[in-house]
């Protein structure tokens, strides 16, 4: 296959709205040992690469300066160590950056075969938010079959992922939303039952929902004043995975409740862990989750699809708030 020396990618001069998203040349990045190049067919756009864009998450040592976390397309150049046999297939892979581009590198071992049933669309939207709440519900948070399970902002891309995900393991699952219509969608999602944060203190909600046990599980990614109602919220014995921060990540507790209920509160951020730990994450997806895929019991949502020259406009409607499921970008 004749690749070129330079591609189009997504560029960031300076940090800033949608509009600091910019499309330029860059040369098509050469795979180092271990990894494979990967002509990019659709990218993923997540809340991190808005976070990069604003200047709040640079990324890692030694990965791109360019904005994306996960793509999928067809593998046309290895490195060393690896057999040229990969050369051809479609795969869906976890980037540290470099998505928002034609070409990308990745770690082999960070590369998933799209399961069956699947366009490639559908498979460039699922490696980060289905390694993160693999990681965050089920490694971390240990989910289990018959508890509670509550996740904040459930018509998001990692919300939608943890409704269905938990909701397929067994879980009675809470979602809160900003809105009748986005409730109304997690509940079509497969929630059972569905709380607008704006019109309802979702910790009595989850008391009713409940009867007054509490929540085992909370997924949060806003922070900030949510983290004491949390705590409220919770079981005794509760867990709490804090993945994101839209409100900030101080503020003043009282640490009294999480002693009284024996809570754990833990989190954790995926981007800069090593491919060794992301790999072990890939494994366990295929063993257990690529199978409900295929079953048809489990896929993406998918929300809206832009070209890559329109990054600006793709991240203009994830921060308007619009959208339910991913939104990603058609890039070859």
């Amino acid at each position: 296959m004749n690749i070129p020396q330079t591609m189009t990618a997504i560029t960031i001069p300076a940090p800033g709205g949608p509009d600091a998203l910019v499309p330029g040349e860059r040369p098509v990045p050469q795979p180092k040992a271990g990894e494979v190049l990967i002509a990019v067919q659709v990218a993923g756009v997540n809340r991190p690469d808005v976070l990069q864009r604003q200047g709040g998450y640079p990324p890692p040592p030694g990965a791109p300066d360019i904005p994306g976390l996960e793509i999928a397309g067809t593998i046309v150049a290895v490195g060393e160590g690896i057999s040229p046999d990969h050369i051809g297939r479609t795969v869906m892979a976890l980037v540290a950056g470099g998505g928002y581009a034609q070409y990308c590198c990745a770690a082999l071992a960070n590369t998933l075969p799209i399961p069956s049933g699947l366009s490639v669309a559908e498979g460039s939207a699922i490696p980060e938010t289905f390694f993160t709440v693999w990681h965050n519900v089920f490694q971390r948070g240990g989910l289990k079959r018959g508890e509670v399970f509550l996740v904040h902002g459930g018509t998001s891309g990692i919300g939608t992922t943890a409704v269905k995900l938990a909701k397929a393991f067994g879980a009675t699952v809470i979602a809160t939303a900003g809105s009748p219509a986005k409730c109304k969608a997690c509940l079509k999602l497969g929630a059972d039952h569905a709380i607008d944060y704006r019109s309802a203190d979702f910790v009595a909600e989850c008391g009713k929902v409940t009867g007054g046990k509490g929540v085992n599980l909370i997924l949060d990614m806003v922070g900030g004043s949510y983290i004491e109602r949390n705590w409220e919220a919770a079981a005794f014995d509760g867990r709490i995975v804090q993945i994101a921060f839209l409100e900030s990540p101080k503020v003043e507790v009282n640490f009294a409740r999480l002693m009284m209920k024996r809570l754990t509160h833990t989190g954790s951020t995926l981007r800069i862990r090593d491919i060794a730990f992301k790999a072990q994450i890939a494994r366990e997806l295929q063993a257990s989750v690529w199978p409900l895929i295929e079953a048809g019991k489990v896929r993406p949502v998918m929300d809206s699809t832009f070209r890559l020259e329109q990054a600006a406009a793709a991240h203009a409607r994830m921060e308007a708030g619009s959208h339910v499921g991913k939104i990603v970008l058609e890039v070859g």
